[in-house]
């Protein structure tokens, strides 16, 4: 599994911004994120293959960050077992908490996108953050537990 993009936003409703490293604590969340407060909905994971199955389902090319997920991983699916597990990248440890329900608004940014994404955890995972660390573009991951 490997890191392959970084997003952000500001405020709600604000346009997401790509980054290619952040910090990740416990008290913000990705630093500048406005959801990054203590939770279990601190950071969101989007898996690349499952983003490219919406994609395929509705028939259109979409950047990632319309999913307006934190990160972007590839080498994985997500599923309902992995509720619990422990994400590791570097430093920073994330619990998989919940999915990443996917909201009408998806469907303001590419109609039927809310549709695609409803699926087989399709919209991806919230995270609650563990241990705070440094990532980047190209960080390997591990899930464990």
């Amino acid at each position: 599994m490997k890191l392959l993009n970084i997003a952000i936003r500001i405020k709600s409703k604000a346009p997401m911004q790509t980054l290619d490293q952040v910090m990740v604590t416990r008290v913000a969340g990705l630093d500048g994120d406005f959801r990054g407060k203590p939770g279990k909905r601190q950071v969101t994971i989007l898996s690349q293959e499952q983003w490219d199955l919406a994609c395929t389902e509705i028939k259109a090319d979409l950047p990632w960050a319309f999913r307006r997920a934190n990160l972007l991983v590839s080498g994985v699916s997500f599923n309902k077992d992995m509720v619990g597990k422990l994400i590791k990248i570097g430093h920073l440890i994330l619990l998989i908490t919940r999915e990443a329900d996917p909201c009408p608004r998806m469907d303001q940014q590419y109609p039927g996108l809310t549709q695609a994404l409803m699926p087989n955890w399709r919209g991806g995972i919230c995270c609650q953050v563990i241990a705070d660390g440094r990532v980047k573009i190209g960080d390997k991951i591990k899930i464990v537990g």
